[in-house]
């Protein structure tokens, strides 16, 4: 408060240069963010990764697993086919039940019930499978997991089996190995992420969700405490790459040094590995191509962490301290080169032996990067000052303001100045401040649209909540104007400045709390919304300006994105009416997966949305019909 109240702000040379130009200076953050986040896919400003742990020690594993050791992968792979020809639809629970035991492992089996939380009376069950091998040279205090989902034949989603068979070959030669310290628990789920998140909800024992809604149940059996786990998706037995999939809940990341691992040791067992399925050792030596290459890999590394929702079970590991990466194998297409299941699992051979030679939890190396490719990284120290810079332009803009106005009003002597020479109506302010908070509170995923699925019981869910958001925006849009300008006509330029403010520094503030958890949701909602924060200003707002803000209403941004989607899918595949009919499905589907993942398993995109977007859009959107007395006009550069 002391920039605010003390007198002698804005008399300075540099003070003043900043006060007249601070919209260009706001201009130039913007660019220069925009610049600087651009500059970062560049050799120059990315580094080799590298190993920070050296207990993981990669380099000295040998790979001992081959056929000889028991019943081969095709041995494997041809039983769980066979079996699952018998269950189209279902997962085959006695045969996994009876595989793991023949395995000789812990056998376990546990059960979920999900209360679907949009329609009452409707509930879905699901069982996961497990088996536990206890370590032979430890009582048990720590674990790893190799978890993989089933999927029947009438999934939409490619066939895991492959992978199942690799996991079974695993276990039964990593069963023979006396060097282990810790439990390795191999884990089959049903019903994709949310068998994973009963699993370690049970595991646990906590609930991460709106409460009543998933019934996690109790665990049989249980190991050591989870410092790792490694999740497979392999569709077939000839691979053309592994995709290393990092990116989890919310935009949580694992361990750096866990994504080098996994690099690592697919170079040691020339396996073809792919970072976003972009290959950083296939670039070639292009300088131009090999920049675009890792602009556009970093860039679709941000667009996947921003949505918070994880790009496989791994996901949902990291919110309880466990580092975890999920492993695809794509089938190789037409002749050529491929990768044998044998070589990939010598590569999980070899991470769980240099994960079962850590002595303590990941703790080096990073937490918070970009990946521009496979064998280089950007730290947090780099991308940050992006954010700041756009925040920063938020922060000028509202001291600027501030300054500007109560540089109008002085008192007597020219060097004894006022803050505000005006009575402040702090109360008028704080309404419409706390009323746009309350609106949003109000639409929280757990209370509107249950509302909404209630009052438009005859359409589907998902339109239903796609109605009930869009109405009541469209009602906000429209009314909110007539409200302001016939309700507070008497509202003076201080308390209008002071309005201004509050929105600015709100949004600064509520963007840098975001970044620090989710960089890429809050760069990305920065580059949204300071330019049209910027462009507001202390008189009347033009026609262009109001357009701005309607265009970035959160649900003209859902439509935005979901135009980009549908474009991107079928480009002039359909027709015009088609396309705009596909657009609506897809932005009502998004709507309600958040709503459904928030209250299942804590994604909290939505209440991102609803509790900081939509309030200071509904701020701000005030703002510009607020009718001010002004004595005196506002200077302008």
């Amino acid at each position: 408060m002391g920039l605010l109240t003390d007198p002698s702000v804005g008399h300075g040379a540099l003070t003043s240069i900043f006060v007249r130009h601070h919209n260009r200076f706001c201009v130039v953050m913007y660019i220069a963010s925009v610049v600087l986040f651009c500059m970062l896919a560049h050799y120059s400003l990315s580094s080799q990764t590298y190993f920070s742990e050296n207990a993981l020690l990669p380099g000295l594993v040998k790979g001992q697993l081959n056929d000889n050791t028991g019943s081969s992968y095709r041995d494997h792979f041809r039983e769980l086919n066979a079996e699952a020809q018998h269950y189209e639809t279902e997962t085959p629970h006695a045969y996994l039940i009876s595989k793991f035991k023949n395995l000789r492992l812990e056998t376990y089996s546990h059960n979920f019930t999900l209360n679907y939380p949009l329609k009452n009376n409707t509930k879905y069950t699901g069982r996961n499978v497990y088996g536990i091998l206890r370590a032979p040279r430890s009582a048990s205090i720590e674990s790893i997991v190799l978890s993989v989902p089933y999927r029947s034949p009438s999934s939409v989603f490619h066939s895991t089996l492959p992978g199942l068979a690799v996991m079974f070959q695993i276990a039964q030669f990593f069963r023979h190995q006396i060097y282990w310290a810790k439990d390795i628990i191999f884990l089959v789920t049903e019903h994709e992420q949310l068998g994973m998140q009963a699993w370690l909800e049970a595991y646990h024992g906590t609930s991460c969700g709106s409460l009543g809604v998933l019934d996690s149940g109790k665990l049989s059996g249980r190991a050591g405490a989870i410092q790792a786990a490694i999740n497979l998706e392999i569709h077939s037995d000839k691979i053309d790459h592994i995709d290393i999939k990092l990116s989890g809940l919310n935009g949580q990341l694992p361990n750096l040094d866990l994504v080098n691992l996994a690099h690592r040791l697919c170079n040691k067992e020339s396996v073809r590995h792919t970072f976003n399925n972009v290959d950083g050792g296939a670039i070639g030596r292009n300088k131009v191509n090999s920049y675009y290459t890792n602009l556009s890999t970093m860039l679709s590394m941000v667009m996947t962490q921003a949505m918070g929702v994880p790009d496989g079970n791994h996901g949902l590991f990291h919110r309880f301290g466990i580092e975890a990466i999920t492993l695809e194998g794509y089938e190789k297409e037409g002749r050529g080169i491929y990768s044998s299941v044998l070589q990939v699992g010598r590569v999980i051979e070899g991470m769980f032996r240099s994960l079962n030679n850590l002595l303590e939890r990941f703790h080096q190396s990073f937490f918070f990067y970009l990946l521009p490719s496979t064998d280089r990284y950007v730290s947090i120290g780099l991308y940050m000052p992006c954010l700041v810079l756009l925040v920063g332009a938020l922060f000028l803009k509202a001291f600027s303001t501030w300054i500007q106005h109560s540089s109008e009003h002085k008192l007597g002597d020219s060097s004894e100045q006022a803050t505000i020479p005006e009575h402040l109506n702090v109360g008028m302010v704080s309404v419409i401040t706390l009323g746009s908070h309350v609106f949003g509170l109000l639409l929280l995923p757990n209370l509107a649209p249950a509302y909404f699925t209630h009052f438009w019981n005859h359409i589907p869910t998902s339109r239903a909540i796609y109605l009930g958001y869009g109405s009541l925006s469209l009602t906000i849009i429209f009314l909110l104007p007539i409200i302001m300008k016939k309700c507070l006509n008497s509202f003076k330029s201080s308390n209008w400045v002071l309005l201004h403010v509050i929105c600015l520094l709100e949004l600064g503030i509520g963007l840098l709390c975001v970044s620090m958890h989710n960089f890429s949701l809050g760069y990305l909602i920065a580059l949204v919304y300071v330019l049209p924060a910027v462009c507001t200003k202390s008189s009347q707002n033009s026609f262009t300006v109001k357009c701005l803000w309607i265009l970035v209403h959160p649900m003209n941004l859902l439509l935005w994105i979901s135009t980009y989607i549908t474009y991107t899918i079928y480009k002039n595949e359909i027709s015009i009416t088609d396309y705009f009919t596909n657009i609506l499905e897809v932005s009502s589907q998004w709507m309600v997966m958040s709503t459904v993942d928030n209250m299942i398993y804590g994604n909290w995109a939505f209440t991102v949305g609803v509790l900081l977007l939509l309030p200071v859009w509904t701020a701000f959107w005030c703002l510009m019909f607020l009718p001010t007395v002004v004595s005196k006009k506002m200077k302008t550069e």
